[in-house]
């Protein structure tokens, strides 16, 4: 079996994300989801599809280091060179699913797991007040998610008195304390929540909000600090009782790599369809194992790159939980062809059919393409 052509499209989401589809010579396909990978996203998986044309879709590992070594000079180490790669192992390996008849988490070897526990990403209240964010806590929670999470830093908040210094006042102290207070008591003890600050505070700034919110019991702290620097997020987490979570803009296993050695966190989220694929992910979370730290992916993935994510999680002993971004667009379920609904109570059962197990929807992606951006 030979690849013959890679095709891409692109549709709106969370942003938007970027589809690869892969053709052979005996007419099996593979479909893969990448994301924020920008403007020139698709131009660079054209490139990268002249470098692996009439090679075996099979050697899934060995076409994505021949792409990473060529492109060592180009960016490889991260950004959207490895978010254009990312989109590419995905569809090699639905497409090996596809030929060898088994679902890709049985080519990651095996599963630990057959459902999926994922959190919803609620964003913030409908405003900004207290009660605005427990109500919106109460309606995730009635859909049947057990784990959920919140924003909590606000650029336009009347307390704030700098746009670009990263500490805090204690009016913007009190008025997060006030709202992660007002859920709390809103879901109860028992369903696990967590709080994201966007890394865009200082240490003196996140230790201040970390200590503050312990009384809370969080899931975590997601980058109270900027994430490219390791010893300033170890500095926060040996601050405080709060766990402390990030990975979602650090790139491939070197990226984790000294965060994970030092303990510089509690919780790690490699975003799968954004900065290394399912190989590389269950690299990441077994340096991670061997730390004792679980790993909760990121995800703002539509249906086909969180069912990607969802092998790769099912496949590792250390997964915690997994991001669902999409709660306020309702054209996530039409995305693929699939039996409906793919999440159940919190839950997504793991496909076992060959390769991905859903199929991706072209007249849903036509429906919701940017128009600027050929359709495959």
């Amino acid at each position: 079996m030979k690849i013959t052509e890679i095709k891409t499209a692109e549709a709106t989401g969370h942003g938007f994300s970027t589809f690869v589809k892969i053709l052979t010579d005996e007419g099996v396909t593979g479909v893969g989801e990448c994301i924020h990978g920008g403007d020139g996203c698709s131009r660079l998986i054209e490139n990268m599809a002249e470098m692996i044309k009439g090679e075996n879709p099979l050697d899934v590992d060995r076409l994505w280091e021949l792409i990473r070594r060529r492109y060592i000079f180009n960016g490889a180490l991260a950004g959207n060179v490895v978010t254009a790669m990312t989109g590419i192992e995905i569809a090699l390996w639905d497409l090996a699913g596809k030929a060898l008849n088994v679902p890709v988490y049985r080519l990651l070897g095996g599963k630990f797991r057959d459902k999926i526990r994922l959190y919803c990403d609620c964003h913030a209240g409908r405003d900004e007040l207290p009660e605005s964010y427990a109500k919106r806590a109460k309606e995730i929670v009635a859909m049947g998610f057990d784990a959920i999470k919140f924003d909590i830093d606000d650029a336009k908040s009347p307390y704030k008195l700098d746009a670009f210094n990263w500490s805090i006042t204690p009016g913007e102290l009190q008025q997060m304390v006030d709202r992660v207070s007002a859920v709390r008591e809103a879901v109860g003890p028992n369903v696990d929540l967590a709080i994201d600050m966007h890394g865009r505070y200082d240490i003196f700034a996140a230790v201040r909000v970390a200590q503050a919110l312990e009384p809370f019991n969080l899931m975590w702290l997601e980058e109270p600090v900027p994430p490219e620097n390791i010893d300033a997020m170890r500095e926060v987490k040996r601050s405080t009782k709060t766990p402390i979570c990030t990975g979602e803009n650090l790139y491939t296993r070197w990226g984790f790599k000294d965060l994970i050695e030092k303990q510089a966190v509690d919780v790690i989220m490699p975003d799968l369809p954004k900065c290394c694929g399912l190989s590389e992910g269950r690299k990441i979370a077994n340096l991670a194992e061997m730390y004792y730290i679980p790993m909760a992916p990121h995800n703002v993935c539509g249906p086909l790159g969180t069912i990607a994510s969802s092998h790769c999680c099912a496949s590792v002993p250390n997964f915690l939980v997994l991001e669902w971004h999409w709660v306020d667009r309702p054209h996530w379920h039409e995305l693929v062809l699939a039996d409906p609904p793919l999440i159940e109570d919190g839950y997504i059962t793991l496909p076992d059919g060959p390769g991905l197990g859903v199929e991706l929807n072209e007249e849903a992606v036509a429906k919701y393409a940017r128009s600027d951006r050929p359709l495959f």
